[in-house]
């Protein structure tokens, strides 16, 4: 059989490429903190130093992660994800309905889930802190206050992880893999290639 008698293949279809949207900085910020709060939530004591240091570098890391807020790439922008109520309760009430358009960035639900997980993290690394003051040692309220804000953080964790595996089955992407690969599928059809700018009300 000659190479003229091989039937023709069919010709490759190179995938399509896809867009970068999460930055370095952005997907080790992610990783890092989700590492970070498992360790000190799940394995680590409480009070010891490696809980603490921990702890110490996961409020670094959100203090870099709000400068680049302001200073970073597009879709790092707090510009760019941040909406108000009335948007996020929306697309809150278009998605239950199964009308939720797919967004390339953070859509606004997830910009709002951001914005409290960052303030959760705060408020422990703040609490954590106050542990360690002569002014605060041994006062219960800021214990309890940390404990509690670590449980409802650990709570909206949940909800977060959740969420996005809805909408990635929803819109047939996986967003873990976005946050790996800091690539998702280019924009198309009614699909929001930028978030809408912040609202009041």
């Amino acid at each position: 059989m000659t190479a003229a008698d091989r039937p023709a293949s069919a010709p490759a279809v190179a995938p399509t490429p896809g867009v970068r949207v999460w930055d370095p900085f952005v997907r080790l910020f992610h990783w890092s903190v989700v590492a970070g709060v498992v360790l000190n939530y799940a394995v680590l004591e409480e009070g010891k130093p490696a809980h603490r240091y921990i702890g110490y570098g996961v409020a670094a890391l959100l203090g870099l992660r709000l400068v680049w807020g302001f200073v970073g790439s597009r879709h790092a922008r707090f510009a760019d994800f941040v909406a108000g109520p009335r948007t996020v309760f929306g697309h809150l009430r278009a998605a239950l309905s199964g009308r939720d358009r797919r967004y390339i960035g953070h859509n606004p639900a997830g910009g709002a889930m951001i914005l409290v997980l960052m303030a959760l993290i705060g408020l422990i690394a703040v609490s954590g802190w106050m542990q360690g003051l002569d002014a605060f040692w041994g006062e219960e309220w800021v214990q309890d206050l940390h404990a509690i804000a670590a449980n409802v953080l650990v709570g909206f964790a949940v909800l977060h992880v959740a969420a996005a595996l809805i909408e990635g089955l929803r819109h047939r992407e996986s967003l873990v893999l976005a946050m790996i690969t800091g690539r998702k599928r280019p924009a198309s059809g009614t699909d929001v290639d930028h978030a809408p700018a912040p609202r009041r009300g």
